[in-house]
């Protein structure tokens, strides 16, 4: 059995495709492009996918992640070319890497998010992330299926910044991005959450919906505040492991020497 690890966008219209939605498309272009998948045992088999961490739906992203199972060695890169031919303009293959290292979900630590503040002035949202900043916590309510939940959005931002934005839309005459890195933390911290604060905060309060998208999202360096690339390890495990007659790695088990 060989483990690829993929990346993949949700861009534009394709930003209110559900997770379910994703998920059926992904197993049809599996199909589609002959994927030899593994499949789990037991009377309704499915195929070996794991998905690690997935962006609310409305959100856009540029690093979503996924791990396939196949029985069939396969190029990663080919795999992906083919995968990416497979699905709608939207829903991206970006990058492919034999998994080589320890579980991916344990390295997506933290993610870094954009919010597109259509009618805001940059010198408002500096003000209000300097005022989020400058508190120790931040409670926030979120509806859940279990009702009204309360909880501290300020201890899951390692960094927030602000600045102008491109004012380019019709009727728009000010425009400020909001970059945060968010820790993944219980209960998850979404971007509303952190608009929330602001608004209780500093009372900003931006007078359309916010255009979200997940920049990246990975290990975190806690001095930076950077987000590193969670595939890093595949590729320099793959670098260091000896080609086999095929020309592929040799996949040992998952925490094997």
């Amino acid at each position: 059995m060989q483990r690829i690890r993929l990346r993949y966008t949700k861009r534009g219209r394709l930003r209110f495709t559900s997770h379910r939605d994703f998920q059926r498309a992904f197993e049809r272009a599996l199909r589609r492009a002959e994927v030899p998948m593994a499949y789990s045992a037991g009377f309704t088999p499915h195929p070996k996918v794991s998905y690690a961490n997935a962006a609310p739906t409305g959100t856009g992203s540029e690093a979503e992640y996924l791990e396939i199972a196949l029985t069939e060695a396969r190029d990663p890169e080919e795999l992906r070319v083919l995968l990416d031919e497979s699905l709608p303009a939207g829903l991206d293959i970006t990058d492919a890497v034999e998994a080589r290292a320890s579980g991916l979900a344990e390295r997506l630590e933290a993610s870094v998010w954009e919010l597109r503040l259509d009618g805001v002035a940059a010198a408002d949202a500096e003000r209000a992330a300097a005022a989020f900043l400058a508190r120790e916590t931040v409670e926030v309510q979120r509806r859940t299926k279990n009702g009204l939940r309360t909880f501290d959005a300020r201890g899951a931002v390692a960094r927030l910044e602000a600045f102008e934005g491109p004012a380019d839309r019709p009727g728009v005459s000010a425009c400020a991005i909001l970059r945060l890195v968010v820790r993944h933390l219980t209960p998850a911290v979404r971007p509303d959450d952190v608009l929330s604060g602001l608004r209780a905060t500093a009372d900003l309060a931006p007078p359309v919906p916010a255009a979200v998208t997940r920049l990246a999202q990975g290990l975190l360096d806690e001095e930076s505040g950077t987000v590193t690339d969670p595939l890093a390890p595949d590729r320099e495990a793959v670098m260091a492991a000896p080609p086999t007659a095929a020309g592929l790695t040799a996949t040992a088990p998952e925490g094997s020497a």
